[in-house]
C-alpha cells in the first residue's frame, strides 16, 4: 500500500484537474458529490488525528466513532471552491502522513476500541486510514458530470 504522501502526489492533480461542476455532480440522490466525498476525508483526517495522538500516548483507550454523514452536512463542503477543498485536503494530508511517520514504533502496538468496536492497533489504525483515503479517492473520478 502506498504512503499517504505518495497517496497524495498521485491524487492531487487528478483532483486539481476536476471542474466545479464535476466537483458538485451529485450522480443519484443521497450519493455524495466529489466535494462532499473531499469534505468527508478531511472530517476523517481530523477524527484520525486525534486518535494518532491519543492512542500513542496510551495504550487501551475507548473512543467514540463520528456521525459522518452529519459532519458531512454541517461541514458545509458543497458551497466551498473546490480548489480551496483540494489544497486543503492536500495539506492536511501531509501533516498527517509527517505524524504517522513520526509515531514512536513502541506505540504502534498499542490498541484502541472506536465505538464499541473490536481492539486495533495503532498501526492497524494508520494502515486503515490510507486505505480509506484511497478508497473514496477512487470514487471521485467517476463523478463527470454536466
Amino acid at each position: 500500500m502506498p504512503s499517504l504522501s505518495a497517496a497524495v502526489a498521485q491524487h492531487l492533480p487528478l483532483l486539481s484537474a476536476l471542474t466545479e461542476a464535476q466537483a458538485a455532480h451529485m450522480p443519484a440522490p443521497g450519493v455524495w458529490s466529489a466535494r462532499e466525498i473531499l469534505g468527508h476525508l478531511l472530517d476523517s483526517g481530523v477524527n484520525n488525528h486525534a486518535r494518532f495522538v491519543r492512542v500513542s500516548a496510551e495504550d487501551g483507550l475507548s473512543l467514540p466513532g463520528y456521525d459522518q454523514t452529519l459532519w458531512v452536512q454541517r461541514g458545509g463542503y458543497t458551497a466551498r471552491p473546490w480548489a480551496e477543498l483540494v489544497a486543503l485536503w492536500a495539506a492536511y494530508q501531509e501533516q498527517l502522513a509527517h505524524l504517522i511517520e513520526a509515531l514512536p514504533p513502541a506505540s504502534l502496538s498499542h490498541t484502541v476500541r472506536i465505538g464499541g468496536g473490536e481492539p486495533v492497533t495503532l498501526r492497524c489504525l494508520t494502515e486503515d486510514y490510507v486505505a480509506h483515503q484511497l478508497h473514496h479517492l477512487a470514487q471521485i473520478p467517476g463523478r463527470v458530470g454536466p
